[in-house]
């Protein structure tokens, strides 16, 4: 569908008025499913409600959930309504949510019954009085208590209908503004890259707290008329049955996710059940090449490998879909928006020299609340959001991402991109998950370590990974140190940690 002008309450209103019988949304827990014209008389309920509570236009309206029917009618009922949903974080900890509802002057906040201790460590923080409404995961808070007022006017793309909190890894998370427009370009974005149509139907097994979630797998739909299975959460033993028995066509994930997926007992006997599937895609952290083939071999199943942010309501680059055009390794195309390769004035860099990523389009976000200082740093003087990742374009304009310009380990001079050794630490069969960081050196100001999660019930050894990497970058560029843990640090979106790690093992040396 054409983006022009719309909104989150005109798309809604309009794929349930030529395909009310449509059926929109499923939740496999509880069973609940809706057509598109029940979807909308439940997302009206829910703005009407918010109304009832005296909430004027515009207004932030925070729930702390996880995914299921609750928290995505919190999400499109609250933007229905024309107010500005934040569905905070609960894996960010009473501080920070402290600080999230604070600094986004939130006055009602709707929580599910396994964040209520949460809540209150982080309420205890804060001077102003927050309205607490418990809300069920499936049923939702209870509406019958809170009269029903009037629905608002309906907003305009212009708007802000999402506030989310970056993940604040190198400080205080950041209230990234989207408005309708952006949101909604998003998910053409999505439509536009994977081919979308009325008769697909995503599997969302990432948070809805994130902005993958939010705009790949609930935009996406929305945008195009299809469908969209929400689970409470990824559970590797559930995976592929949803797909199988909610006839799924596509899937977005993380690089994480499908290596534990790789674990999954009846892997080699889930072909014959996948005939439906169309594509999987995978966002939030460079997908390593290894892993990536040895997906697809295992399930016979297309991966996408795509690139998404929060400041450009996800994603802004694509691998094509026919498998023949994509290129292990690589984020892929722009595909509605532009990528360009540049430098911080905006000189752009030649074919294959690394620069960082910036992005233009209606995608963007409007930019950071209460922050015009670091809305200002983060664009070009010419108009671009700066990514902060660092990449390259090759002569086809597929992006290669190298690295974050703060994550880059410079040893003795030397520019080294940790994206370069995780690739070599995932062929080992045995890995799976490997991250490369930096430690502090004497003699080089920098040496490289990496961190290793080992695949359960399989050994790896410091030796084995040594030997792998000399051989394949030499003694300068390999580990020099080498960390292994049941689990590696991740942000929100799936992402693994480096700077955490540089601070966990920064007294080792």
């Amino acid at each position: 569908m054409n983006p022009e002008g719309q909104t989150i309450r005109s798309l809604i209103d309009h794929y349930a008025e030529i395909s009310p019988n449509r059926q929109f949304v499923a939740f496999p827990e509880s069973g609940n499913r809706y057509t598109w014209s029940e979807f909308r008389e439940r997302v009206r309920a829910v703005a009407s409600r918010l109304v009832g509570l005296g909430l004027p236009p515009g207004a932030p309206v925070s729930g702390l959930h996880s995914n299921g029917q609750a928290a995505l009618e919190l999400f499109l009922g609250g933007m229905y309504g024309g107010f500005q949903v934040l569905l905070a974080n609960p894996l960010a900890g009473p501080d920070i949510v402290a600080y999230v509802l604070d600094h986004s002057e939130t006055t009602t906040l709707f929580v599910a019954p396994q964040h209520e201790s949460l809540t209150q460590q982080a309420l205890a923080q804060l001077s102003q009085k927050i309205r607490v409404i418990p809300a069920h995961p499936n049923d939702g808070p209870d509406w019958e208590a809170i009269p029903a007022g009037k629905l608002p006017l309906a907003p305009q793309p212009d708007d802000a209908a999402l506030l989310i909190y970056t993940s604040g890894t190198t400080g205080r998370p950041k209230g990234v503004i989207h408005t309708h427009d952006s949101l909604v370009h998003g998910g053409w974005n999505t439509e536009t890259a994977h081919e979308l149509t009325p008769d697909d139907r995503t599997l969302c097994v990432l948070p809805l707290c994130h902005i993958n979630a939010q705009v790949v797998s609930v935009m996406g739909p929305l945008v195009s008329g299809s469908g969209l299975v929400v689970p409470h959460r990824f559970q590797a033993s559930n995976f592929w049955s949803w797909i199988a028995e909610e006839h799924c066509t596509w899937f977005s994930a993380v690089p994480t996710i499908l290596s534990y997926l790789m674990n999954t007992e009846e892997a080699p006997e889930l072909k014959a059940r996948l005939g439906h599937m169309r594509f999987g895609r995978s966002a939030s952290a460079p997908l390593p090449p290894a892993l990536h083939e040895a997906f697809e071999a295992c399930f016979g199943l297309s991966i996408v490998e795509t690139m998404g942010i929060t400041e450009t309501a996800a994603p802004l680059l694509s691998n094509p879909l026919d498998p023949a055009k994509h290129k292990l390794g690589s984020s892929g195309i722009a595909y509605g928006n532009e990528v360009r390769i540049a430098d911080g004035k905006g000189k752009v860099a030649a074919v294959g020299e690394e620069r960082e990523i910036q992005v233009r389009g209606r995608n963007v976000m409007r930019g950071y609340l209460k922050n015009p200082d670091a809305t200002r740093e983060a664009f070009t003087p010419d108009g671009w959001y700066r990514t902060g990742d660092l990449g390259t374009m090759d002569a086809d304009g597929y992006v290669f991402v190298t690295g974050r310009l703060k994550e880059l380990i410079i040893k003795g001079g030397e520019n080294i991109a940790p994206r370069e050794i995780d690739d070599v630490l995932y062929r080992h069969k045995s890995v799976l998950e490997a991250a490369a960081f930096p430690l502090p050196d004497v003699h080089y100001g920098q040496t490289v370590a990496a961190a290793i999660t080992p695949r359960p019930g399989e050994e790896v050894t410091e030796s084995a990974l040594r030997e792998l990497c000399r051989e394949a970058m030499g003694d300068y560029r390999a580990p020099s140190r080498y960390f292994f843990l049941d689990e590696l640090p991740k942000g929100p979106s799936g992402k693994i940690q480096r700077l955490k790690l540089a601070e966990r093992f920064a007294d080792s040396v």
